[in-house]
């Protein structure tokens, strides 16, 4: 016999909650990463993260040497490679490095700003503001590539930047008053 419905909630709601946890307990429960390293099949215990044919794309530009196990009968991978993936994924060149590929990539102290979390609105909103030009009808994905170099390149003066915080914080203020040296709001 099923449980009672907790009150408010229809029998449908309860069933496509149970079907969630248990999609969430079998997510990476008992089974091993789905990726090969070197040839070799991980044999980590996999998490509840999922590898993609965008992850993949994008790790193979950085000449990252994991790929997706054929034999695997899912994509989930464990939090060693999650880990992998976000740091590689991260990392940036620095100026004025060759793009050769003999120098090795190197960290940049500035943090990485996930775009993805924004909406497309918004993302919109932000090319309209900068005038970029792109082509009509740009998917979600290819927005936050041509922003996102637009946003690396933007000059931000930390000292400024930093006292106009601290004065709109303490003088309570919602819209931007005071205006900075830099040109940019």
């Amino acid at each position: 016999a099923a449980a009672p419905a907790p009150p408010g909630l229809g029998p449908a709601a309860v069933a496509a909650a149970g079907r969630r946890a248990a999609g969430a307990r079998a997510a990476g429960a008992g089974q091993l990463c789905c990726l090969r390293e070197e040839g070799e099949r991980c044999g980590r215990t996999a998490g509840n993260a999922s590898f993609s044919k965008r992850i993949q794309k994008s790790i193979s530009q950085k000449k990252v040497k994991i790929e997706l196990d054929k034999s695997a009968r899912h994509l989930y991978i464990c939090d060693f490679h999650k880990n992998l993936i976000q740091s590689v994924r991260n990392r940036r060149k620095r100026k004025g490095s060759d793009d050769d590929g003999d120098s090795p990539v190197q960290d940049i102290d500035t943090p990485e700003v996930d775009l993805y979390q924004l909406q497309v609105n918004t993302l919109r909103r932000y090319k309209r503001h900068f005038k970029l030009q792109t082509r009509p009808g740009l998917n979600k994905a290819q927005l936050v590539e041509i922003i996102g170099c637009h946003f690396r390149t933007i000059p931000v003066n930390e000292k400024d930047t930093l006292t106009y915080f601290i004065y709109s914080v303490k003088n309570d203020k919602n819209k931007p008053d005071l205006k900075m040296d830099s040109g940019i709001h």
